[in-house]
């Protein structure tokens, strides 16, 4: 696990619970995301290239510690368009969109933690170990995103192992946002238990999720992870 940042020690105020989670990613030209992201921001990279991540999952026990769940907050699907960064060395995530079925967790996400978070209509349908997964935004103002698809775990679960590019991408324990254009930097901390990843196999019938963001992903087929579960605590975001 990555060290926590000097800045600011850690004070977990979120719990939540992320399952039947998808991750898709596909390599990409840093140089078609770098306008995309704030300078401050170091694009990070595997082996040269970027990548980007579309990942549907379930969130559920949400809550702020110590204090009384709030309803129609607690459980809701989620699926995030992102990419990885570092700042000062620290490895990260950088958030391009996450869409919700819960207005009100857009709403204190958006106000209390500055992510790019989207209203939209969206199920989650597990059959047997197959997912079925749809989303279709209707945010106001923002652009369409539309994702319908199936996927599936292939493989036992298991830790991936430092160095390999599925650590890269999956064992990161910050995330990045920006207000103010770009000059406002903020970080959140994250902890969790080693990811539970298995292979998997998907199928996506409709994915304009990236597109939405000006992001043409390429025509290839996306590298794919599942993980059944894992619970995750958060920090607030404060500046760096």
């Amino acid at each position: 696990m990555n060290q926590l940042p000097t800045e600011k020690p850690p004070h977990w105020i979120l719990s939540q619970r992320w399952s039947q989670l998808l991750f898709a990613h596909w390599p990409i030209s840093p140089r078609l995301l770098r306008p995309l992201i704030p300078p401050a921001l170091e694009i990070d990279m595997f082996a040269g290239d970027a990548w980007v991540g579309i990942v549907p999952f379930y969130m559920s026990k949400v809550h702020i510690n110590h204090l009384p769940r709030i309803p129609g907050t607690g459980e809701f699907c989620e699926l995030n368009v992102r990419t990885y960064v570092t700042y000062k060395g620290r490895a990260g995530v950088w958030f391009f969109s996450l869409d919700a079925s819960s207005p009100l967790a857009v709403f204190g996400a958006r106000r209390f933690f500055k992510l790019p978070y989207y209203t939209a209509d969206m199920r989650l349908v597990k059959e047997q170990n197959f997912i079925h997964y749809h989303s279709r935004r209707f945010h106001p103002g923002a652009a369409p995103a539309f994702f319908e698809g199936s996927y599936v775990p292939t493989s036992p679960p298991s830790q991936s192992r430092p160095g390999t590019l599925e650590h890269w991408l999956t064992e990161r324990y910050c995330l990045y946002v920006s207000t103010g254009r770009g000059r406002v930097l903020y970080r959140a901390d994250i902890q969790h238990t080693p990811w539970p990843l298995q292979q998997a196999e998907a199928d996506f019938r409709t994915n304009t999720m990236a597109a939405a963001g000006a992001i043409r992903l390429p025509k290839i087929s996306p590298l794919l992870h599942y993980a059944e579960q894992i619970d995750v605590q958060a920090t607030g975001i404060y500046r760096v």
